[in-house]
């Protein structure tokens, strides 16, 4: 098991490498064996939280040819062959910024009813997730906007598009930039992220509860 330190600046210029086997080969030796930590480290936190037992993914890239990738990441589901067809928690990093998500993308086929549930329970959410949390429509973007901003009708658009776009995703949590401080103390940063969790984790029961299929 690696000595988590945290993530360093050195960790975000992984992504500034040219080229794919380059790229992959640094991601490998210097933020998966982070990742493969906090897999390991959140796994029964998640468990505990969310009451199915979780199981952590670190994603490998594996379908990629020729562009290397922008980011990376651990994510969580209540499946042990796979993540993305489910309701799911991520942490990763792009060059800018780590995040910590709750996230259903556009591969689920739960996200008619997980968007019906977000209506449903629009006051309750908007309540439950401190206004400093951000959302966003497209994981494979760095770009984000916080719940402040957004709004409740922000959130009900989300929502809808949710229920009618074939591509459309939703992901609520909080973004940390590269230079933050937090970032580098160990103790500091497994709080903060255990921190979001607990709130995600409620946000994930919230969608859960209102759908019996997943």
């Amino acid at each position: 098991m690696v000595d988590f330190t945290g993530f360093h600046q050195e960790d975000f210029d992984v992504f500034t490498i040219s080229g794919l086997d380059q790229r992959m080969e640094a991601i490998k030796s210097v933020i998966r064996p982070k990742l493969e930590f906090l897999g390991q480290h959140f796994s029964p936190i998640l468990s505990v939280e969310t009451g199915h037992e979780m199981f952590y993914h670190v994603a490998k890239h594996a379908r990629r040819t020729v562009n290397p990738p922008s980011d990376t990441w651990v994510a969580w589901a209540g499946d042990k062959r796979g993540y993305k067809k489910h309701p799911h928690f991520q942490i990763g990093l792009w060059e800018t910024h780590l995040f910590v998500w709750y996230a259903v993308i556009y591969e689920s086929p739960f996200k008619e009813a997980i968007g019906g549930a977000i209506e449903r329970q629009i006051e309750e959410i908007v309540s439950l997730v401190p206004d400093s949390f951000r959302w966003s429509s497209d994981h494979t973007q760095p770009g984000s906007t916080p719940q402040q901003q957004l709004g409740k009708e922000g959130i009900l658009q989300l929502a809808n598009r949710l229920q009618q776009v074939k591509k459309a995703e939703i992901l609520c949590g909080i973004t940390i930039e590269r230079d933050d401080p937090v970032l580098q103390n160990r103790d500091q940063l497994l709080a903060r992220m255990e921190q979001t969790f607990d709130v995600l984790s409620k946000l994930y029961r919230l969608c859960q509860d209102s759908v019996p299929s997943v």
